[in-house]
């Protein structure tokens, strides 16, 4: 998996845009305007950091060499993944799935409903 893949993978996820809130190098994607991935594109090392559940990131750190807590971010919720090192392309679309359920998870109930029940 590389960088474009990888993008238009976060894109195909239903409320999805992508941004550059922080500098022209830190590609954000949000779903229904709450950040769910962090993809720098100045690193020489390809990765992007998750939002995970805070039991989920400690397996997934156990786990995988490839994972480790998210630099500049919450590291309770948030991991940083090293694609194209032990990680299938699947699981990575799986976690990066989860991500979306657990930014889904902190809004109101009212926007999960319209979220969930208005499928594509």
């Amino acid at each position: 998996m590389n960088v474009e893949d990888l993008h238009e993978y976060c894109l195909s996820i239903k409320g999805t845009t992508d941004c550059f809130p922080f500098d022209d190098v830190s590609l954000v994607m949000k779903v229904m305007g709450k950040i769910f991935a962090l993809i720098p594109l100045d690193n020489p090392v390809f990765q992007i950091s998750l939002k995970c559940d805070p039991e989920q990131a400690i397996e997934l750190r156990e786990r995988y060499a490839c994972v480790e807590p998210a630099y500049h971010c919450n590291k309770k919720y948030w991991n940083t993944i090293y694609p194209n090192r032990e990680m299938t392309d699947e699981e990575i679309k799986k976690w990066i799935r989860h991500s979306v359920d657990e930014v889904m998870k902190k809004l109101p109930k009212r926007v999960r409903d319209e979220y969930y029940n208005n499928e594509q």
